[in-house]
């Protein structure tokens, strides 16, 4: 019989990341605790909660210009007047979230159909399953 199982945030690629540190200024590097699956030319949104600061970059979305480590990406969005990043303990963590889905993100002329290319932002399911 079809089962519907949960879906797996694991099996998802790119997947939502916490936030470490931020680094302020004409561009905005954002560092994670793990490494990131982001490719540059890649849409995210950040999401900072009210104790971590920054609340300017909340539900901020920006552009992936450069991943110096794979941890860390560059993101075209200038926060050199944003106040400053706290790192804290909160029940709430701040994420870096890619924006897309698979419905909106094939690149091919048929429309929806399975080509393995899509937009930068899409979500892949790549579970073993």
């Amino acid at each position: 019989p079809y089962s519907n199982p949960p879906i797996q945030p694991q099996f998802y690629k790119p997947s939502r990341f916490v936030i470490s540190a931020i680094s302020l200024g004409p561009t905005t590097t954002i560092t994670t605790t793990v490494n990131m699956n982001y490719v540059i030319g890649q849409l995210v949104r950040l999401i900072i909660p009210p104790t971590n600061g920054s609340r300017e970059l909340n539900e901020q979305s920006a552009y992936v210009i450069a991943i110096p480590l794979s941890t860390q990406v560059i993101l075209a969005l200038d926060s050199s007047q944003v106040t400053p990043f706290i790192t804290g303990i909160a029940s709430n963590v701040p994420q870096i979230l890619a924006v897309g889905d698979i419905n909106t993100g094939a690149i091919n002329n048929d429309g929806r159909d399975f080509t393995f290319k899509h937009i930068p932002g899409s979500f892949l399911n790549i579970s073993p399953l």
